[in-house]
């Protein structure tokens, strides 16, 4: 009932009742009846003859311009269907075919794919408007064409409709695998995507990167280009320049723009090959310009004009340089060679095409065979049918050697597939129906059959993808010129699946390797140990060439980037093509700084042995008791003697024992030094001082021995921490770019930091005691001396921290080692120098009555000096006996400075001598 509801309506075809097309049954260009009919579409004309730029009626004008090989496409047809009806394939069933001429134009192609879904028995050329088409049966039940990918994508979305198979044999634009947009569509040839792939291939197997491109300005073109320009981009091949000619052959702008494209390709001189993705007109005019200009190239053909007779027939072709194309794989064709030797003439083929052909030849018997195809064209472009025979013989001859070598064998046979894969599925669909009723299944049946559809021709097995594609593969064809004439001879074989050319033999082999040696980059290749650097250019490929740097090498040619060495392990100069192991370094023993280094530890031992011999032998004199006593001093001097050999440690390959002993055996041994130094600085400062309260302040704070055992057990303890949680160990710096220093990395730098801040801080305390005592008497003051050693190791040590910190390399433990010298050689000359001196160069100083003098002398000055002071401060309050006081004052005065530098002189030797303590009064003043 909802049938009932449907509006139906019928478009009637009117063809234009002009001499071009009258009827319908004229638009046909061949057909033969069967139960089932078989459209095609073929571009057997160029193009439609307009006199006028643009169409002001709607009528289908004359086709011009008769392509020879586009003709045998549709003899290819007629062949296939002629070999299925012959077989066995189809018992009972015969195939009809309805062929229609596109003359390279969609409108024309329309109008034929109307009368292919026009209602089959109908008294009218009519297509029914449906709702639902599944039970339509239009005139045709499958289409084979078109061969242009713009024309096919027309016809399909037209056949979409009723979801009739449309199988192209030459259309191989990639979108048209898109099974929603296409889903009736099938093609027994690869995908453009396919075929770019292989070019790219090609192109980056040869060694060039700077190509141009050539197109026309349709969907084919338009999707070659961007899909070839995707490809390109993996393989970093750049297109030097897109030239897109107008696809139609009625533009006037045709020559112009082919005229702009030479000019093109002549000004980019280092552009010599380039990729055409033309059709065979096209090519034509762009070959006999470039001829013209002499322009000299590699040419990479498409499908389209890979094989194209018309094309290597053209004078002086050979001019134009090399061509390399690929085309569709040939299969058999013995059968259709014997096909065209027995082609005649017949008054009852209903074969257009075939008449106009015969036409054409006898118009042009007097034509030279090379000249022959360009006669054929002219004449058909022409008023021919006014200058030749209308009658031809029928025993005429139609020159199947001529057709023969128009013949493009890679077209033929997916024209021949196409037919197979039908031939197929209907006998598949027919099984089970009596397909001799051309009502017995629909279009959309037979397309699922199709799609499943397995069949094989010359023992090989074929079937279609999911995107409806049968991926055959490419063979790689040269144009050579071989006795005058261009021939094409396949070179390789293209393997989609593996993606890779298969040479069919040794010469093919040398032919591949030929391309190599001509040259089409942008910019000359960088050599090994260089690398690429992309100029302002918008491509990669041009660019200048600049040298790997350090640490940096390539080992091939046109590097895009330098690989970087193993640093821990290795390194490379500039501009090197490999990479070298680095040497291992450290502060070595035959080192010359380490050698001086040594010899400076060396000495100060020395001198550490000179000054305990000659403390030795002058043991009880002034000086030597002066010093603290010879327990003291050999401990002092033990320290100074472990600090000078702490520097061996700092050389030689380390090891974690060297590391470990180094710091802790330099760290605890100068604590140990300080120490002592500062109960020495204590105890002066103790001896000298006459304040009352500070005496009793310094009585309680000093402790000999205690302060030696307490600020070095600090130091230990912080070692010893140091060594547990984070011991310095061996570790390999490879920050340097050519070699690898052995160093110790001190494991905790806040451990390195507490060992050294505690001894400064020790020797501060250190210094400000000693700073205090520094005006004691002059051959006897420890504590001035005291004071430069100890501003000698600070200035050493404040050097030493961003020094350390700056340094690098094998010869960082020199500083190290500079600085402990320093440190060391500073506390000892300044705390044991000028007591040798006196010991050996004024002895007559280092007596009893000497000191005694010099005693006097000193608190005579110091009572002086505290007289006056005191008399400073309490003047306003003793005016009136001011000089009976003074006097008696200064004489209180002296006596106990006297009293008070002879009990210092008693402590700082650590005994009162009989001499001392006869020769001072013992009597003390009260107040003075």
């Amino acid at each position: 009932m909802a049938l009932l509801i449907i509006l139906i309506t019928c478009f009637v075809i009117i063809f234009a009742t002009s001499q071009p097309c009258q009827t319908p049954d004229d638009f046909v260009a061949a057909t033969s009846p069967g139960h089932i009919m078989i459209g095609g579409l073929f571009a057997i004309h160029e193009k439609m003859l307009s006199s006028e730029d643009h169409p002001r009626r709607p009528e289908i004008q004359k086709c011009v311009g008769f392509e020879i090989s586009n003709f045998l496409q549709t003899l290819a047809m007629i062949h296939s269907i002629e070999m299925i009806n012959n077989s066995t394939l189809l018992t009972g069933v015969k195939l009809g075919y309805e062929i229609y001429d596109t003359c390279t134009d969609v409108t024309v192609a329309m109008a034929a794919t109307l009368r292919f879904l026009s209602k089959f028995n109908c008294s009218r050329e009519v297509v029914e408007f449906q709702c639902d088409y599944s039970s339509y049966m239009p005139r045709v039940k499958a289409v084979i064409g078109a061969g242009y990918s713009e024309i096919t994508m027309a016809v399909s979305r037209m056949l979409n409709l009723q979801l009739m198979p449309q199988v192209s044999y030459e259309s191989t634009a990639e979108t048209l695998s898109d099974k929603i947009r296409f889903p009736s569509f099938l093609r027994t040839v690869p995908s453009d995507f396919y075929q770019t792939k292989a070019m790219a291939h090609l192109i980056q197997k040869s060694g060039w990167n700077w190509i141009g491109i050539i197109t026309t300005d349709d969907d084919y073109g338009r999707l070659a280009l961007n899909t070839f320009a995707v490809q390109t981009v993996t393989i970093n091949v750049c297109i030097a320049f897109k030239e897109v000619l107008p696809a139609f052959l009625s533009d006037n702008t045709i020559e112009v723009r082919i005229n702009q494209t030479l000019e093109k390709i002549t000004a980019e001189t280092q552009v010599n090959v380039i990729v055409v993705f033309l059709s065979q007109f096209h090519v034509f005019n762009l070959f006999s310009k470039a001829i013209e200009r002499n322009i000299n190239k590699i040419w990479i053909a498409s499908d389209n004009w890979s094989t194209a007779t018309k094309i290597t027939t053209i004078p002086n072709v050979k001019r134009i340089g090399k061509v390399v194309g690929f085309t569709f794989r040939r299969g058999n064709m013995s059968s259709f060679h014997s096909f065209l030797q027995n082609l005649h003439m017949s008054p009852s083929d209903n074969n257009k095409p075939l008449n106009e052909y015969a036409t054409l030849l006898s118009a042009c018997a007097h034509a030279k065979d090379s000249d022959l195809s360009q006669c054929i064209s002219n004449y058909s472009w022409g008023t021919w049918a006014h200058k030749a025979n209308k009658d031809i013989e029928r025993n005429f001859s139609l020159r199947s050697d001529f057709l023969w070598d128009y013949t493009e064998p890679g077209v033929i046979h997916s024209i021949q597939l196409a037919v197979f894969a039908l031939g197929y599925a209907i006998r598949d669909l027919c099984q089970a129906r009596d397909c001799q009723n051309p009502g017995a299944f629909l279009p959309w049946e037979l397309l699922d059959v199709l799609k499943n559809v397995t069949f094989t021709d010359g023992g090989d097995s074929f079937h279609f993808d999911a995107y409806g594609d049968l991926n055959t593969g490419y063979d790689v064809v040269l144009w050579k010129e071989i006795n005058g004439h261009m021939t094409i001879t396949k070179i390789a074989q293209y393997d989609l699946k593996n993606e890779l050319f298969i040479n069919t033999d040794h010469q093919s082999k040398n032919e591949l390797r030929n391309l190599k040696q001509i040259r089409s980059k942008c910019s000359t290749e960088c050599s090994p140990g260089q690398m690429k650097k992309t100029t302002k250019s918008q491509h990669i490929c041009c660019y200048e060439c600049v040298n790997c740097p350090e640490n940096h090498y390539s080992n091939q040619t046109d590097a895009d980037y330098c690989l970087l060495c193993n640093n821990e392990t290795h390194w490379a100069p500039i501009r090197s093509t490999r990479c070298f192991e680095k040497e291992v370094e450290y502060l070595n023993w035959n080192d010359s700084l380490a050698i001086l280094l040594l010899a400076l530890s060396l000495l100060g031992i020395l001198f550490v042995l000179a000054i305990g011999i000659i403390f030795t032998r002058n043991l009880n004199t002034p000086v030597v008791k002066s010093s603290g006593g010879l327990i003291v001093c050999y401990i002092i001097l033990f320290c100074h003697f472990l600090n000078f050999t702490s520097t061996g440690f700092f050389i030689g390959e380390p090891q974690n024992f060297t590391c470990k002993t180094r710091q802790t055996l330099f760290g605890v041994s100068f604590t140990l030094c300080i120490s002592c130094i500062l109960t020495k600085s204590l105890k002066i400062l103790l001896a000298f001082s006459f304040d009352p309260k500070l005496q009793n302040f310094l009585r309680c704070l000093y402790k000999p021995i205690p302060i030696i055992f307490i600020c070095t057990g600090i130091q230990v303890a912080i070692c010893t921490l140091w060594l547990i949680f984070a011991a310095p160990v061996v570790e390999e710096n490879v920050s340097l770019p050519r070699v690898i220093i052995l160093e110790c990395e001190e494991g905790s730098v806040l451990a390195f930091g507490t060992m050294l801040g505690y001894t400064a801080i020790l020797a501060f305390i250190c210094f400000i005691f000693a700073f205090k005592g520094r005006k004691l008497p002059e051959n006897y003051n420890e504590a001035k001396f005291i004071t430069f050693g100890m501003l000698i190791y600070f200035i050493a040590w404040i050097t030493f921290i961003p020094v350390y910190a700056t340094t690098f390399g094998k010869y960082l433990p020199a500083v190290e080692i500079i600085v402990i010298l320093i440190s060391n050689y500073g506390i000892l000359c300044c705390t044991f120098f000028p007591k040798c001196y006196v010991i050996l160069c004024k002895q007559e100083t280092n007596t009893k009555s000497a000191f005694l003098k010099i005693i006097y002398s000193y608190s005579s000055h110091s009572a002086s000096s505290l007289t006056i002071s005191h008399v400073s401060l309490d003047s306003a309050n003793s005016n009136v006996t001011a000089t009976h006081r003074s006097s008696g004052g200064e004489s209180a005065a002296r006596q106990k400075s006297n009293n008070l530098q002879a009990q210092a002189f008693a402590h700082t030797c650590k005994e009162n001598p009989p001499w001392v303590s006869k020769a001072l009064p013992r009597k003390r003043f009260s107040s003075i």
